[in-house]
């Protein structure tokens, strides 16, 4: 078989995408390789995105007044219930829809 014929056209990505999976990184405080193993990228590219548009990027294209920040509210005994309640289901249904993702792959087999 003709080894042109084999290979796949390389994905392209709007910069509004790349700017939201950065923005997920950033805001979740997790690794740009966890995030990438969710969203289906590979971790070197993302972690070129975050460089590329990550938190240094950002400062410098658009300068933060501080005098304008008011400083977030304590939250509550009750709200940080529900925050962590949220939280542990949120990490639950994540757990859920790998284990289902997987499984949908397991009985797709193999792609010709």
């Amino acid at each position: 078989m003709d080894q042109q014929a084999t290979r796949t056209k390389p994905r392209s990505y709007t910069e509004d995408y790349k700017r939201q999976v950065v923005d997920l990184v950033v805001s979740s405080g997790r690794t740009p390789t966890a995030v990438a193993g969710e969203v289906g990228l590979h971790p070197t590219l993302l972690c070129r995105w975050v460089r590329q548009y990550g938190v240094g990027a950002a400062k410098a294209e658009a300068p933060v007044i501080v005098s304008s920040l008011k400083p977030l509210p304590v939250p509550t005994a009750d709200q940080a219930a529900e925050i962590a309640r949220l939280r542990r289901e949120c990490d639950r249904l994540r757990m859920e829809r790998d284990i289902l993702k997987k499984s949908i792959s397991i009985f797709a087999g193999p792609l010709r």
